[in-house]
């Protein structure tokens, strides 16, 4: 109960420290305040005390107690509820293009390229509360994974159903994916919309030129980040598939265009980055996190209830019964 008053002048409890003075003034004042008989003997008045006598100090204990209450009031203890409204602005829109060539089953990050993305992109996905988000995922060709919806659940089934299967075909196109999201993005009405386009190559297939999908990012406006995955150096990767369907893994040399993605991010306003490990791969979603934030306005209300009152009528009620008491039961002892 006590955790919910506040008090808007508490500089007036100092005064509480009167409290012992006026008690101490009291006791060192008493015999004063009342007519003193001085005889040799009391033997003829030792009697029992009377009710009025013994509960006389009843009047002075009333009006402290009042007096502590006017202190207490003058401090203005209230109840504050806070009640708070959060307005947020119209959100981002988001589309990761994800490269899902069989070079990103290479085991430079752990357990493999796309196994790492995934699992740090489902964490990204899960901070950009008030964004709608889409995928496009790319390899020779490029097609929506998912539209841009608000629907988190959605696009983290849809990245988590994301694997290599060989189901478009090999390769590597950029030109195609940076269009492809495009596309998605081009007649939203966000008041920002950014692309995350991921690859661990070189742009080797597609009928859609680089430069073109640049040229139409910049047309509508839409700001992407491109990341390049993979070590220097080489990497353990799929070269080639064995007689029973599975994947053939050998040393190949990691190579990623990394002039094309800087041209990319450069053109749009976005920025590159590299990640050649999985530590550095978190560190770059995150900072793109930090990068593109959606405005949230909070408002708070206050609604302050006042106690005050309760205790002035309280500490005018004790006042009153001192007095009655002072000029009716006690009058003869005052």
């Amino acid at each position: 109960m006590f955790k919910e008053i506040d008090l808007a002048n508490p500089e007036y409890l100092w005064f509480l420290i009167l409290i012992p003075i006026i008690i101490l003034w009291e006791y060192l004042t008493r015999l004063k305040k009342h007519p003193n008989i001085k005889l040799s003997s009391l033997e003829g008045f030792k009697s029992e005390k009377s009710f009025l006598g013994k509960v006389r100090p009843l009047i002075f204990i009333l009006r402290v107690f009042a007096i502590i209450l006017i202190i207490v009031a003058l401090s203005r203890p209230q109840i504050i509820k806070v009640s708070t409204k959060t307005k947020t602005n119209k959100g981002i829109d988001i589309v990761m293009a994800i490269d899902v060539s069989s070079s990103m089953l290479a085991q430079d990050l752990k357990p493999n390229r796309l196994a790492a993305l995934k699992r740090v992109a489902s964490e990204f996905i899960d901070d950009r509360l008030s964004d709608r988000i889409g995928l496009v995922v790319y390899a020779g060709e490029s097609y929506t994974k998912t539209p841009l919806t608000n629907d988190k659940s959605i696009v983290k089934l849809a990245l988590e159903g994301i694997k290599y299967e060989n189901l478009i075909e090999d390769g590597t196109a950029i030109g195609m994916g940076l269009a492809t999201s495009v596309n998605r993005l081009k007649d939203s009405k966000a008041k920002s919309k950014i692309i995350i386009l991921l690859t661990d190559g070189v742009n080797n297939s597609g009928f859609i030129d680089p430069k073109i999908a640049i040229e139409l990012a910049v047309e509508y406006g839409i700001k992407t980040y491109t990341i390049g995955l993979g070590s220097n150096g080489n990497a353990r990767a799929p070269v080639g598939i064995l007689p029973n369907g599975k994947l053939k893994y050998g040393i190949t040399k990691v190579e990623i265009d990394e002039n094309l993605l800087k041209e990319i991010s450069k053109s749009t306003g976005g920025l590159y980055f590299r990640a050649t490990n999985n530590k550095k791969l978190e560190e770059i979603y995150s900072e793109i996190n930090k990068l593109e934030k959606t405005k949230i306005e909070e408002f708070k209300y206050y609604n302050y209830q006042e106690k005050y009152r309760n205790i002035v009528l309280i500490s005018i009620l004790l006042l009153f019964i001192e007095w009655v008491f002072k000029n009716t039961l006690f009058k003869s002892f005052i």
